[in-house]
């Protein structure tokens, strides 16, 4: 029954996270996908220990994998947009 619940909150989580990506995207006007790849590779690490929990697939791969994205995720944080200065007083 947990195991149950807790695959069906993370899958809400994923597509609320995915939803406000893309609306945050469309608001501020940002087009190309670098910006896009340390995102993606954060949410394809949620995916990735998912898939691995439902198929009973916790291995070395699922590790691996995890690491993988961990470190691309971590590389391609150069290509976000720097976030805008306000003037507080």
């Amino acid at each position: 029954m947990l195991d149950t619940i807790l695959s069906i909150v993370v899958v809400i989580a994923l597509i609320i996270s995915i939803y406000y990506h893309i609306k945050k995207r469309k608001e501020t006007g940002v087009t190309g996908i670098k910006s896009s790849l340390s995102p993606i590779c954060f949410l394809l690490i949620a995916i990735t220990n998912l898939f691995a929990y439902w198929f009973h697939f916790r291995g070395i791969i699922s590790w691996g994998l995890t690491i993988v994205f961990l470190i691309l995720g971590a590389y391609f944080t150069k290509y976000l947009l720097p976030p805008e200065k306000t003037d507080r007083r």
